[in-house]
């Protein structure tokens, strides 16, 4: 697992376990209708469940089949590849390939380790019900430049001053625990501001990639710690768009503790995986 996803893994992971009450099992029908509370819907993941992924397809599709149109936001598409989702869009896809399978195959980035296999079908209800497919995320090699050499390296000043960057100070040492928890606690302490710096930018890009359709509605597809709303994207809404949001965590059978982290959340089983630990501990 590659360090980034083992990361928003663990983002998850904290995210189901750091509260109190345990929530219901996830259902597709309840799911539909938690949908259905707010236009903006922030709805999490623990990105390489499969039983969430399925009951999260089921879901959207019974909120389409209601007749609502929200456009759907992709943390699994760079903010870059916009223009390359519609271009493939408009374009007859090479023979033997689906429309769908074109989409991700000109958008998706470089080498990147997203399972699309798991994200096809929502894909699939974008191009069914021709709603607007955002590219909403930070990319790897940008996140990378902002844990490095900070925000100014990626970001203009009217793009900063535009994201707020330099306003969220307040959750950075929360987002520092994250990072290390997400990382077995066995990184340095010196790394932990400029990843935690690269986590808020990112949160930072995914709330700006929501704001074009707000009055539409939107659902952001994305994992559970960007969904998060005491430190995610929700963070970086205005009060007001926050009023219109709706935070969906979808956590998994295991954990202990609950916490609210969001404004509902389901359980599912847990997927099974080999230790994501296991990579960054030394070598006998």
């Amino acid at each position: 697992m590659r360090l980034w996803r083992r990361l928003f893994f663990v983002l998850g992971w904290l995210a189901a376990s750091a509260g109190f009450a345990a929530p219901p099992p996830l259902d597709g029908d309840r799911l539909a209708v938690e949908l259905a509370r707010r236009p903006v819907v922030l709805l999490g993941e623990v990105h390489d469940n499969v039983v969430q992924h399925r009951i999260r397809a089921e879901a959207l599709r019974r909120l389409l089949e209601g007749g609502a149109r929200p456009a759907l936001a992709f943390e699994q598409f760079d903010r870059e590849r916009q223009g390359d989702i519609d271009r493939a869009r408009r374009e007859p896809p090479p023979e033997g390939r689906s429309l769908a399978d074109h989409v991700i195959a000109q958008a998706r980035a470089p080498k990147d380790s997203w399972d699309w296999a798991r994200y096809r079908p929502f894909v699939e209800l974008a191009l069914e019900y021709d709603l607007p497919i955002v590219a909403a995320n930070l990319s790897r090699r940008d996140a990378s430049r902002v844990a490095r050499e900070g925000v100014a390296a990626v970001f203009s000043d009217a793009e900063r001053g535009e994201l707020e960057l330099d306003r969220f100070g307040g959750i950075l040492a929360e987002h520092e625990l994250v990072v290390q928890v997400g990382h077995c606690n066995m990184l340095p302490k010196s790394a932990l501001p400029g990843l935690a710096r690269a986590q808020i930018a990112r949160d930072a890009v995914l709330a700006n990639s929501l704001r074009p359709y707000l009055s539409r509605g939107v659902v952001l597809l994305t994992g559970n710690g960007h969904a998060r709303r005491d430190i995610g994207v929700p963070r970086h809404l205005s009060v007001g768009d926050q009023a219109i949001a709706w935070s969906i965590g979808l956590l998994e059978e295991g954990s202990e503790e609950r916490s609210p982290l969001f404004d509902v959340a389901f359980v599912a089983p847990a997927q099974e995986r080999p230790d994501p630990c296991a990579s960054l501990k030394p070598k006998s």
